[in-house]
């Protein structure tokens, strides 16, 4: 075992934190293309 491996930072599940990484980016990139449709819809 390394030094590295003694003194973890984090003890979270990696597949939580990619999860959750993945959900945030999606929901933000949505909320851009949704601004994009109204303003869309409102100037059309």
């Amino acid at each position: 075992m390394n030094k590295f491996e003694k003194h973890v930072q984090s003890k979270n599940n990696d597949v939580v934190d990619s999860g959750l990484g993945f959900i945030v980016g999606f929901l933000g990139l949505t909320v851009i293309y949704v601004i994009a449709q109204i303003f869309q819809i409102v100037a059309g």
